[in-house]
C-alpha cells in the first residue's frame, strides 16, 4: 500500500484518488490527439466537486452522466463518487434510452458533456425512484446504475455500490495504456476506466470504434493493451487498416462479452505474435473475474480471483461475487438464498480451466440434433472472402428449425457464387443438417450492436 503520509484512506474511492497524485506528471488521458497528466485529471476532480457543492449534489442525488470518454467525464465519475452522489451512466450513442432509462431510475440531475468537453446541468422532473434506489440513497453511500444491453428483453436497471466496485482496485497492478473501446455505460467499460486510473496508466479515447480509429490511436499512443470483443477483432483482421498501421506496440488483447472462435484466435496469434491473448470474464450484475488464460493460443481459462467464487451445475457456470450489484430496480432478482447467480453461459471442465461453450441461446434444433450456432460459423469463416457470420435458426415445420447463415464479404462477390462455394465448403466439414439451407449476404455493419457485439436473430 502506497505511503499518503501518515493519513491511510478509508475506502476504496479514496485510496484510488489519493494514489492519483503520486501520478501527478504522468500522462493519465488521450483524447482528440492531446494528452492529458493526472495532475490535469486531478485538477478537474476538484473543479467538478467545486460544482457539485454549488449544485447541491451531495449524498444520495442521483445524477444523470450523458457522455462518452473524455477528460471532464473521467474526473466527473470520480467527484459524484467522492460526494456519496449515485451516478447513472448513458452514452449518446444510446439517447434513444435516455428518456425511458430516466424514468426508471428516478434520476432528479442531468449532467451533459459535449464532443468539445463542455458541459450543461439541468433538474430533471422524474417519478419517485424505485424502492431499491430509495433504501440505497438512505444508506448514503455512492452508487452506479447501468442498464443491461436487453439483447434478449427488455433492458434491466442494474445498481450498485460504487465502493464494491472499487474496492477490487486496492491492490496496485501493472499500469497499461489501454486502448477504451468497451462503451462508457456498460461495466466492462467502466471497469476497464478504473483500472487505467488505478494503476497509473493511460486512457486512450477513441473518437468513433472504428477499424481505422483503434489502429490510429494505437499507432500514435503506443498503445499496449486492447480490450475488445470477438467480433471486432474479426474486423479488425480483416482489414486493410491493420497491414498500413504500426501495432506493434500492443502487447496484450483481452477479449470478453462473446464466445470467441478458434479460428478467430488462430488468425489473432499470428498477426499479434508478441501480444498475450487474454480471455477475461463478467457480468453486469457480479462484476468482472480475473482469469488467466492457459496460452494465447487457447481457449481454455481459469476464472475466478479474489472475491469470487465459481461452480459447475449441469455445464452451466454459476458465481458468488463480493463485488455483485445490489440488485435489479425493475426485474426480479436472480440471485438464489446463498448469493450465486447462474450465469447461462456453458462450459466445458478440464480440472482447473474451463471452456466457454456459448449461452444455451446459441443452440439450434435441427431434427432432434442440437447444433452450436459457434460450430457452423467456425467452418464458414474458413473461406478468405468472409469477413463475419451469424448462424441462427429459422422455424420449419418439418425439421423443427433450419439453419441461417448471414454472412458479410471482405470484397463483393456474385451472391450465386458465394452460395455454391460455401455450401460445399459446409458439406465438407459438416454433417447434413448442421449445412445452412440459406445463405445471406448482409452488410458488415449489421452484424454488430454499438458494443461490436454480435447480434444473432433468434428463431420466433
Amino acid at each position: 500500500m502506497p505511503d499518503h503520509g501518515g493519513e491511510m484512506p478509508d475506502n476504496a474511492i479514496q485510496v484510488l484518488t489519493a494514489r492519483m497524485k503520486e501520478f501527478a506528471d504522468l500522462p493519465a488521458i488521450f483524447w482528440h490527439d492531446r494528452t492529458y497528466t493526472y495532475d490535469d485529471l486531478l485538477t478537474r476532480i476538484g473543479e467538478w466537486r467545486a460544482v457539485l457543492d454549488e449544485k447541491g449534489l451531495q449524498d444520495g442525488a442521483i445524477v444523470v452522466v450523458h457522455a462518452d470518454y473524455s477528460p471532464a467525464a473521467c474526473a466527473l465519475i470520480f467527484a459524484l463518487a467522492q460526494t456519496g452522489a449515485i451516478q447513472h451512466l448513458i452514452t449518446p450513442d444510446n439517447s434513444s434510452e435516455l428518456d425511458s432509462q430516466i424514468s426508471e431510475s428516478g434520476a432528479d440531475h442531468i449532467i451533459r458533456i459535449d464532443q468539445n468537453d463542455d458541459w450543461t446541468y439541468d433538474t430533471l422532473d422524474t417519478p419517485t425512484p424505485p424502492p431499491l434506489i430509495r433504501d440505497f440513497v438512505a444508506e448514503k453511500k455512492a452508487g452506479l446504475i447501468l442498464f443491461t444491453s436487453g439483447s434478449t428483453g427488455k433492458a434491466k436497471g442494474i445498481l450498485h455500490d460504487m465502493e464494491r466496485v472499487m474496492d477490487k482496485f486496492v491492490i496496485e497492478r501493472k499500469p497499461w495504456r489501454t486502448v477504451l473501446f468497451l462503451v462508457f455505460d456498460h461495466f466492462g467499460g467502466f471497469n476497464t476506466m478504473l483500472s487505467v486510473f488505478a494503476y497509473g496508466g493511460m486512457a486512450v479515447c477513441l473518437k468513433d470504434r472504428s477499424v481505422e480509429e483503434v489502429c490510429r490511436v494505437i499507432e500514435r499512443t503506443k498503445a499496449d493493451l486492447l480490450p475488445t470483443t470477438p467480433t471486432f477483432l474479426n474486423f479488425l483482421l480483416g482489414s486493410k487498416a491493420v497491414k498500413t498501421h504500426d501495432l506493434s506496440s500492443i502487447e496484450r488483447i483481452s477479449y470478453g462479452t462473446e464466445m470467441m472462435l478458434e479460428s478467430t484466435l488462430e488468425r489473432l496469434n499470428a498477426f499479434f505474435p508478441n501480444a498475450a491473448i487474454v480471455n477475461t470474464y463478467g457480468l453486469s450484475e457480479l462484476g468482472v473475474l480475473r482469469t488467466k488464460s492457459k496460452s494465447s493460443d487457447s481457449p481454455w481459462v481459469k476464472i475466478g480471483g479474489q472475491g469470487f467464487e465459481t461452480k459447475i451445475i449441469d455445464d452451466v457456470l454459476w458465481v458468488r461475487s463480493h463485488s455483485r450489484m445490489v440488485g435489479y430496480f425493475n426485474a426480479p432478482d436472480q440471485f438464489d438464498e446463498d448469493g450465486w447467480m447462474c450465469t447461462g453461459d456453458r462450459v466445458e471442465v478440464d480440472g482447473e480451466y474451463v471452456r466457454f461453450l456459448g449461452r444455451r441461446s446459441d443452440i439450434i434444433n435441427v431434427g432432434g440434433q442440437k447444433v452450436s450456432a459457434y460450430e457452423v460459423e467456425e467452418v464458414i469463416l474458413r473461406d478468405p472472402n468472409v469477413l463475419e457470420v451469424s448462424a441462427h435458426g429459422v422455424p420449419n415445420e418439418l425439421l423443427g428449425e433450419v439453419i441461417v447463415a448471414e454472412i458479410s464479404l471482405k470484397e463483393p462477390e456474385d451472391r450465386a457464387e458465394v452460395t455454391k462455394r460455401l455450401k460445399a465448403l459446409c458439406k465438407d466439414n459438416l454433417s447434413r443438417l448442421k449445412v445452412p439451407a440459406r445463405f445471406k449476404i448482409v452488410a458488415a455493419e449489421d452484424q454488430h450492436n454499438l458494443r461490436f457485439k454480435k447480434i444473432r436473430p433468434v428463431a420466433s
